[in-house]
């Protein structure tokens, strides 16, 4: 994802720097390795000022240096991708696109509708110049992320950016809630030295009386938890984005999903092929079946595309295989779910393109070794109690094989196992099984240089456990096997489902 940062300031006489430390601004960058700038708009006669810093992270068109200013001295910031609901050329980027479509309009519908239409995860932050009005929010689902403090002083600095460093106990930073998209008015809030910020809540379709319930909920919500400087109020037109799930059916039958012959009081029970297939006979069943894998091989199809390949790549009509390099990558465990979705990236992936599959093992302790790998334990990959001894992963594959045990986890045992059956399924393509090794030493060095501050303000062990997971995937850096031997690799790949 891209780095994106805003700091406003209601009294042009303070510095910028005073709110926003280096160590946010390192963070930032690399977030942005393609593309890193500042913007700084100085509103004099208004008393305000207002920082943008923009890191691109280059996925779509070409490389577009963020933040965006047009003409009108509008300014943008987007970390995003759109897949539907405002078409996006092949060729084209979707941060012009999006700056393209927001500069057209011309009301506060037109703002709405946009973001309404949205089908993808962003979090965007827009200077209107000729209103002094900053939007910023996140999709429906929080996919994006974006972290918002308040100055302690009511006439101080108010920030957002999508990674920060910790901040002083008192003065935390919070993550930017989904209820709906924020404007402030900058012109009335340099005026009363004050911030209030307007919100724009998600909302479907129902009656008047739930939606006023609504927005009473959603505005106690969200205030609960600033700063009581900080003023927080319903838009006066009671205007909405158009939610993009329909509200829960909380009066379903607990009987209309059952497989037949299975007893619901006995959940765990293994269901047979017998009986998978028996529950598909009905025809209705298997309807909803075939819908729910249509419309998910659609979403993997999108998210394969929707990224720049080398014109060179896609012409040649014979290409050498070893010489690609890898688009996509899939964070690979061997489960259902991650073999599900490798199978259908195959379906999209030009054939000429590896496919990488990222399968991380965190390094066992002996005695749970000697337990048996076949028993899985939950979480159990980065809990400490359960790590061998700090050692490095060069020095472990300059030992014995059997050494590399230690990573035989159950994601291991089962990644390899589901490696054979995509082998199988489409022998053509060339499958980059990467084992990412992680020992305790370098679990506790990354841990505290980036992971803990990627998933901050979250602390929970969940979060813990599943950022560690993501991180290392993500970063790539692992072995596969070549003729036999393992050999250290990096997957290239910008595209991770």
């Amino acid at each position: 994802m891209c780095g994106i940062c805003c700091v406003v300031t209601l009294c042009s006489q303070r510095a910028i720097p005073d709110f926003l430390s280096e160590d946010t601004l390192h963070r930032l960058r690399r977030r942005g390795p393609d593309s890193s700038q500042q913007l700084i708009k100085t509103v004099s006669d208004l008393s305000y000022k207002c920082l943008f810093s923009g890191h691109v992270l280059h996925l779509r068109g070409l490389v577009t240096p963020q933040p965006l200013e047009d003409a009108n001295n509008n300014v943008f910031l987007w970390n995003g991708e759109v897949f539907s609901g405002v078409h996006v050329g092949d060729l084209d980027n979707d941060t012009q696109v999006m700056f393209h479509h927001l500069t057209l309009c011309r009301s506060k519908e037109d703002i709405l509708s946009l973001f309404s239409s949205l089908q993808g995860p962003w979090s965007f932050i827009y200077y209107q110049a000729s209103r002094h009005s900053l939007w910023f929010g996140r999709d429906y689902f929080g996919r994006r992320s974006l972290l918002w403090q308040f100055s302690p002083e009511a006439d101080s600095a108010f920030c957002l950016t999508s990674v920060s460093g910790y901040s002083e106990p008192g003065n935390q930073w919070q993550e930017v809630p989904t209820s709906g998209i924020f404007k402030i008015d900058l012109k009335a809030c340099a005026a009363t030295k004050s911030l209030s910020l307007t919100l724009f809540p998600w909302k479907y379709w129902y009656t008047e009386k739930a939606a006023e319930e609504t927005f009473i909920n959603v505005l106690d919500q969200v205030s609960k938890d600033l700063p009581s400087h900080v003023h927080l109020v319903m838009n006066e037109s009671k205007l909405c984005l158009r939610a993009p799930v329909i509200p829960l059916n909380t009066a379903i039958s607990e009987a209309s999903g059952e497989c037949p012959g299975t007893n619901s009081s006995n959940i765990i029970h293994v269901v047979s092929v017998e009986t998978l297939q028996g529950f598909l006979a009905e025809e209705h069943k298997k309807k909803l079946v075939c819908q729910f894998i249509d419309v998910l091989n659609e979403a993997v199809k999108r998210r394969v595309l929707c990224v720049f390949r080398d014109q060179d790549q896609e012409t040649r009509e014979v290409p050498s295989m070893s010489h690609k390099k890898a688009h996509v990558a899939v964070l690979f465990s061997g489960g259902i779910d991650s073999m599900v979705i490798a199978a259908l990236a195959d379906k999209h992936v030009p054939l000429e393109e590896p496919i990488d599959l990222l399968n991380v093992a965190f390094m066992m302790k002996e005695q749970a070794k000697q337990k048996g790998t076949t028993k899985r334990h939950p979480n159990h990959e980065v809990q400490l109690d359960l790590l061998c001894p700090q050692e490095t992963c060069q020095d472990l594959h300059a030992k014995s094989g059997a050494h590399l045990s230690c990573f035989d986890v159950p994601d291991r045992i089962t990644g390899r196992a589901g490696l054979k059956e995509l082998e199988a399924i489409n022998p053509s393509r060339t499958w980059n099984f990467v084992e990412i090794n992680v020992t305790l030493e370098e679990l506790t060095k990354m841990r505290k240089q980036h992971i803990n501050h990627l998933i901050y303000p979250l602390d929970t062990v969940l979060d813990d456990s599943i950022g560690c997971a993501v991180w290392f995937a993500s970063r790539g850096e692992g072995f596969i096997s070549s003729q036999g031997e393992l050999k250290p690799y990096k997957s290239p790949a910008k595209v991770l489902i």
